[in-house]
């Protein structure tokens, strides 16, 4: 009977340690890209990766005359042709960001993370509740021609309203619309990576490491040592190349590679326009 109590207890802890691990690294991914930045430059990483550094994506040249035919993918929650349909859907003719558009590509991407695994899904929800937070502000303030309706109105309207604060955290639709803008880039990178050639060696980099790359340049320099600590864990737990591959309905590398081409693409061009104009508007290091 003693036995079977101090059983039961061992079981009992080990379940609470096991919940308490896991509490603390869905805290850690959940901030590692959404929370405020660091500090000052010291949060930032070594000296030759400077707070402010943004990479450009790797120019890919001039879209294809005829554009893949992107299939459907049966079985899946995310579909890389939707995707592709709302993030051509967002850039509107000024080379503003439309909100909606933009937010249901969003929907997609976070469909696409959630396949990946359930440490790389964790963060989903606090994109979720980012996404949440504009798509409230439109409702409240009017969707059709509203201020909400593009980037460019919103952060007008925002300043003109005196809700953006350049020196504290605030829950504006810029200062939150910042944070997907920049893993937004993230994941642009990292796909760009899937349709690189291999090393001198004749290796490919494994999804891990191009998510990592990816993560110094558009993620890391905004994080404490804590958070960018938190983020191996994603990076470790990211499934093979082929998988990726597969999300696409593609067979092997040659097959992906126009699909993740044009998706690239589009993710450049409205990660482009969204950087042109919170660039003009002083808007990219929002605390």
């Amino acid at each position: 009977m003693v036995a079977m109590v101090t059983l039961g207890r061992t079981a009992l802890l080990r379940g609470l340690l096991l919940s308490a691990i896991l509490a603390l690294i869905v805290f850690f991914l959940s901030s590692v890209w959404l929370l405020p930045q660091g500090g000052g430059v010291g949060d930032c990483g070594p000296a030759h990766f400077p707070c402010r550094t943004y990479r450009k994506l790797t120019p890919l040249g001039e879209p294809d005359e005829i554009p893949p035919l992107i299939k459907e993918c049966p079985g899946q929650s995310f579909q890389a042709s939707r995707l592709l349909l709302f993030l051509t859907s967002s850039v509107s003719i000024g080379d503003d960001v439309l909100l909606e558009p933009y937010l249901q590509s969003w929907d997609q991407l976070i469909a696409f993370m959630e396949s990946l695994g359930p440490v790389v899904s964790f963060f989903s929800q606090e994109v979720n509740d980012k996404m949440g937070l504009i798509r409230q502000l439109a409702r409240v303030n009017g969707s059709e021609g509203g201020a909400y309706r593009s980037v460019r109105s919103m952060v007008e309207a925002e300043l003109h309203e005196g809700v953006v604060d350049f020196s504290h955290r605030s829950d504006s639709g810029c200062r939150t619309l910042l944070r997907l803008h920049r893993s937004l880039l993230w994941l642009a990178m990292t796909l760009d990576g899937l349709t690189h050639g291999p090393d001198p060696h004749g290796r490919l980099k494994t999804p891990g490491e191009l998510g990592r790359d990816a993560y110094q340049v558009a993620l890391a320099p905004h994080h404490s040592w804590v958070l960018r600590q938190a983020a191996e864990l994603v990076f470790l737990a990211l499934p093979e190349r082929e998988y990726f591959l597969r999300l696409v309905c593609a067979q092997n590398q040659q097959e992906a590679e126009p699909v993740l081409r044009v998706i690239i693409r589009a993710l450049q061009r409205v990660h482009g326009a969204t950087q042109r104009i919170l660039e003009q508007h002083g808007m990219l290091d929002l605390p």
